[in-house]
C-alpha cells in the first residue's frame, strides 16, 4: 500500500517537469499575442482578424493550421500563470531583432481596435522586460506602429 502512494506521489512530479516547455516558439508567441488580445476584455473583430494574419505571415501557416494554433493558444493563456514559460521559450531561441518584432507584432495588435488600453500597454511592457529588451528596444517596437 505504502509503495502504491509512493508510486502516485512520484508519477505527480515527473509529469509538470515532462510537460514543460512542450509548446513550439509559434506557440509562446501566439499565447502571448493573444494575452494582449484578450487584455481589454474585448475579442474585437478586427484583432482576431489580424491576429489570424500575423500569424500566418510570420510563421507561414495555412489557415486551418492558424485556426489550431490560436485555439490551442487560447486554452494556454487561460490556464498561464505567468509569460515566464512562454518568454524563457522564446529568449532561447530569438535574436534580440526577432524578439523586437515581436514586441512590435504586440503593439500592433493593441492597436488594431484604434487604440491601446493602458493595460495593454501594461502587458506589452512585461513581455518585452521578460524578453530581455532594454527601454530603447521598447520604444522603438512601439513607434514602428505610430
Amino acid at each position: 500500500m505504502l509503495m502504491k502512494i509512493t508510486a502516485f506521489f512520484q508519477s505527480l512530479n515527473e509529469q509538470p517537469q515532462a510537460n514543460k516547455n512542450e509548446f513550439s516558439v509559434e506557440m509562446a508567441c501566439t499565447v502571448l499575442l493573444c494575452e494582449v488580445m484578450k487584455a481589454d476584455g474585448h475579442l474585437d473583430e478586427a484583432e482576431q482578424s489580424l491576429l489570424t494574419d500575423m500569424i500566418s505571415t510570420q510563421f507561414l501557416l495555412s489557415t486551418e493550421e492558424v485556426h489550431e494554433l490560436i485555439q490551442q493558444a487560447i486554452e494556454l493563456s487561460e490556464n498561464a500563470v505567468d509569460f515566464h514559460q512562454f518568454t524563457s521559450k522564446i529568449n532561447s531561441h530569438y535574436s534580440p531583432q526577432q524578439k523586437t518584432q515581436i514586441v512590435t507584432l504586440l503593439w500592433q495588435l493593441a492597436m488594431a481596435d484604434g487604440e491601446i488600453a493602458s493595460i495593454e500597454e501594461h502587458i506589452i511592457r512585461r513581455i518585452a522586460d521578460l524578453l530581455h529588451l532594454n527601454h530603447a528596444e521598447y520604444i522603438h517596437a512601439k513607434n514602428v506602429i505610430k
